[in-house]
């Protein structure tokens, strides 16, 4: 699953990425209140866990924020306070669960899988995006080209997803590094490149009509 984690202590926020990230999910963090609203808002993620005090803007607010623009995605709110009226708080403006630091990471794990596990079955079953012959199954992880499967990797999916959640839009290569990625790939620029050369191999291979396209000095699309 695709999880958003907004927390500013670095060192918290980079434990929760590797741990997620060995459970096979892919894990965006943001460090501020701000970077945290944007991403969370977007809609585009399975769960955000979100810390309760941030730079910029709190956790209160962004879960508050993110209701009322539409986005039901599930949050589960982290905080060094543990006064009922926070967790009020926090539950009262649209949180799905919450937990006081310092907290065991088998807790965290334990409630990240029932809050995934209540968000896909509140789905339904058919929750799909399709481009020309091309599906992806957002309940499921599956893609599909015509009737054929196709396996992807966590990022490949990930990656796919966000063309065809914009399909006909040319993504830079910043944008897909910020979205898929979210930390400095400067040592591996070409990685975008490397990626969408995996995704034609899998998607476009033996397909008189690709889809996948390069737009010179630009970036990438998927073609609706």
């Amino acid at each position: 699953m695709h999880i958003l984690v907004v927390e500013d202590e670095k060192r918290l926020a980079a434990l929760l990425r590797r741990v997620l990230s060995e459970e096979r999910h892919v894990v965006d963090v943001a460090n501020d209140g701000l970077a945290g609203h944007d991403l969370a808002t977007s809609g585009t993620y399975d769960l955000v866990i979100l810390d309760l005090m941030l730079p910029g803007m709190d956790g209160v607010e962004i879960c508050r924020q993110m209701r009322q623009v539409g986005v039901e995605t599930p949050v589960l709110m982290l905080t060094a306070r543990g006064a009922v009226e926070d967790r009020v708080a926090g539950l009262k403006t649209g949180a799905d669960d919450y937990l006081v630091k310092p907290f065991a990471m088998e807790e965290l794990l334990a409630r990240v899988e029932a809050l995934l596990r209540r968000r896909a079955k509140g789905l339904e079953a058919g929750q799909q995006l399709q481009v020309a012959d091309l599906t992806l199954d957002l309940v499921r992880h599956e893609a599909k080209r015509g009737d054929r499967v196709i396996e992807l990797t966590a990022k490949e999916f990930a990656l796919l997803e966000y063309l065809m959640r914009n399909a006909g839009q040319v993504l830079s290569r910043t944008q897909i590094i910020d979205h898929v990625w979210r930390y400095d790939l400067d040592a591996l620029s070409n990685v975008v490149d490397i990626y969408i050369h995996y995704l034609r191999d899998k998607v476009d291979r033996n397909h008189q009509r690709p889809l996948i396209k390069t737009v010179r000095g630009v970036g990438y699309k998927i073609e609706p």
